[in-house]
């Protein structure tokens, strides 16, 4: 069949997309290897005596860590100087290195609303290429941050590769999308998180002290995502645009044909080129929908929900809590150098986000995530009891290391890569920007929330913490089972199809008709 084939266009503008989604990932890690160097060098550029920047430290060491998914600001532990202007120059550096960490997604929340639009309005190469900019210049302040106010270069620099990142995190999806045969459509959507885990698991291995983690090279670690954006820029100048752009936003009926040659090794694309014009008759009969229209419209309220909910149940799933906790619990198990444990926790992660990029067309996108889900439920238990029993038994560390190993490969195989492309897939052309935007945010939203949150909830729930995300897990498990139609190998059309079967209120005619927009209804 000629519609599954992978050709050597395909696979190089994919992995040309998804440098954009490395960047994501490394961004989130990069900062959490040189943080005692970071902050050390803050105490120095701030003239805070050296015994004072020892204390802070501890201090700042003991109160923020940084988390696979989102910037943590962590618990305030009491610094043991009664000096004022020890606490004052203590309290001075955690904000400071807070805002390093934070102001990264603090950029991602603003941008992700804005990846949808420049996509439409620029064309998803150029709206690649103007995203670059941003990744260059954050990356340049951080590389030179040695050489001048080294906390507002880099608090500058996060906040700008943030603002990247908020574009990346709805561009990349939107594009591939857009690109991929439909029955590759979940396999290749996958590769966006795979690059971001990717990311992670590298910034965390030339992070270390011996490679680029260091009092003389941390800038150079920080600064290195210049060459990606430099190299990403220039191989996108040989990526072919989104055909679906091309014919469905510009009209472009030739130039969509050539470009999906080129993306389907020059086969016959008539099926394509009929599939896109049905879409863009659905379309234009439609006025374009706006973010609010998403919510007002009963055609896209279903659709927008269920999307939302995923992303929600994505970042509320307890995923930030397990790496916060990770550290201690490698430590009480005996592991000398927990930084390595966390680095076996960063290949985990890329091992079974590669692993579900095979499985997401076999067993489906809504089978995945509710065995995701479910597994991570069971974790959570596991987790949770290995804390509260880990003084009266000493093994019960290994249990919830256990845990922790398998709560991340659960959220690999479904929460973790499926909401992203789910969204893309939930729509058509003339919504899937707005959805995009909105989804991106509300995953932006959430990261942020649960850093903020994470420190307070921990504080009063002790070890049963885990009890909690374990609740939050299943009522979202329960949620995607009764909500959230299988989207695998299915055009628009039937994915509405599906919504319409799972609303139990289809009440009016109109929604249906509205529904044509999603692609309910053949027009011939």
């Amino acid at each position: 069949m000629t519609e599954d084939k992978i050709t050597g266009t395909l696979v190089f503008t994919v992995f040309t997309a998804v440098l954009g989604s490395f960047q994501f990932g490394y961004d989130i890690g990069v900062i959490n290897a040189p943080q005692e160097v970071i902050i050390s060098h803050y105490g120095y550029i701030l003239g805070i005596p050296l015994d004072d920047r020892k204390a802070t430290n501890n201090y700042t060491i003991n109160s923020t860590k940084e988390i696979t998914t989102a910037p943590y600001l962590g618990d305030s532990i009491p610094t043991p100087l009664a000096e004022e202007e020890t606490t004052a120059s203590t309290s001075l550096i955690t904000m400071l290195w807070s805002l390093s960490v934070s102001s990264f997604a603090v950029g991602g929340m603003i941008a992700s609303f804005f990846g949808g639009w420049l996509g439409d309005h620029l064309g998803r190469i150029k709206a690649m290429l103007v995203a670059n900019i941003l990744s260059l210049v954050g990356a340049l302040l951080m590389g030179f941050s040695k050489l001048g106010p080294s906390h507002i270069l880099i608090i500058s620099g996060r906040s700008i590769s943030g603002l990247y990142c908020g574009l990346i995190s709805g561009l990349v999806p939107m594009y591939i999308g857009e690109i991929a045969p439909t029955t590759l459509r979940g396999a290749l959507g996958t590769l966006h998180q795979l690059a971001i885990v990717t990311g992670i698991l590298i910034s965390q291995i030339v992070g270390l002290n011996f490679i680029l983690g260091s009092h003389e090279r941390w800038h150079i670690l920080l600064g290195l995502s210049a060459v990606r954006a430099i190299i990403q820029s220039l191989l996108l100048f040989f990526c072919p645009e989104s055909p679906r752009y091309l014919y469905i936003k510009l009209d472009e009926e030739v130039k969509a044909k050539k470009s999906l040659k080129r993306l389907r090794g020059g086969v016959d694309v008539t099926k394509d080129i009929t599939e896109m014009k049905k879409e863009k008759e659905e379309a234009s009969s439609e006025q374009k929908v706006s973010i609010i229209q998403l919510f007002t419209n009963s055609s896209y309220r279903q659709p927008i929900l269920v999307a939302l909910m995923l992303h929600v149940a994505q970042q509320f799933s307890g995923i930030n809590g397990i790496f916060y906790y990770s550290t201690s619990i490698f430590q009480t198990a005996g592991i000398s150098q927990p930084v390595y444990a966390t680095i076996g926790v960063g290949a985990i992660n890329m091992v079974f986000t590669a692993l579900s990029v095979f499985l997401v067309e076999k067993a489906g996108r809504r089978s995945l995530f509710l065995i995701g889900m479910s597994g991570m439920f069971v974790c959570a238990i596991f987790m949770s009891l290995g804390l509260i029993l880990l003084d009266k038994l000493a093994w019960m560390s290994y249990v919830s290391m256990v845990a922790i190993f398998l709560f991340v490969s659960f959220f690999e195989i479904g929460p973790g890569p499926i909401p992203w492309f789910m969204v893309a897939e939930f729509f058509s052309q003339g919504p899937r920007p707005a959805a995009l935007a909105i989804a991106a945010f509300s995953n932006w939203t959430c990261n942020f929330i649960v850093a903020l949150c994470f420190q307070y909830i921990a504080k009063f729930c002790g070890p049963y913490v885990f009890f909690l995300f374990a609740g939050v897990v299943l009522a979202f498990t329960l949620f995607t089972f009764f909500k959230v139609p299988e989207t695998k190998g299915k055009s628009f059309e039937e994915i509405a199809a599906e919504f319409r079967k799972k609303s139990s209120s289809a009440k009016v005619p109109k929604a249906a008709v509205e529904m044509e927009f999603l692609g309910a209804t053949e027009t011939v």
